[in-house]
């Protein structure tokens, strides 16, 4: 992590760089390059209670963001590593700062099976409760 600088003050990431970081990990379509579309990525970012970003110079190399109440409850969201910089203990730092900011809050990750046992190195346990969901799509429907 030598010259990685994290940062925990700045919600508003450059869109394209966190739009790239999306691509990077295969969370987006590398053909929806429009400027629109980049910043819409960063609009969840700006209205998240914490975000924590991962820079060498000036390029975003990682990134987190957090929904939380800041006292009883905590989400991740959107944790974000470029692969040629994962392996290297960005993510668990990005974590790690995000839980020195709320830290008697529970923590929830909502993630797949595949990448649920790097949650589970760090410390997160497979909860029982049953979570519920409705599209949003479904809401603007008329």
């Amino acid at each position: 992590m030598n010259g990685i600088i994290f940062d925990d003050t700045r919600k508003d990431l450059p869109p394209k760089q966190l739009y790239r970081l999306f691509v990077s990990v295969g969370w987006a379509d590398s053909g929806e390059t429009s400027e629109r579309i980049a910043y819409g990525y960063r609009i969840p970012w700006i209205n998240s209670t914490l975000v924590v970003s991962a820079w060498e110079g000036e390029r975003l190399v990682g990134a987190v963001r957090v929904l939380s109440d800041t006292m009883f409850r905590s989400i991740i969201y959107d944790l974000l590593v470029l692969p040629e910089y994962q392996g290297k203990g960005i993510g668990k730092e990005l974590v790690s700062r995000c839980v020195i900011h709320f830290p008697n809050s529970e923590w929830l990750v909502q993630t797949t099976e595949g990448i649920s046992g790097y949650y589970k190195k760090l410390g997160f346990k497979v909860n029982s409760d049953v979570f519920l969901s409705v599209p949003c799509k479904l809401f603007t429907q008329g």
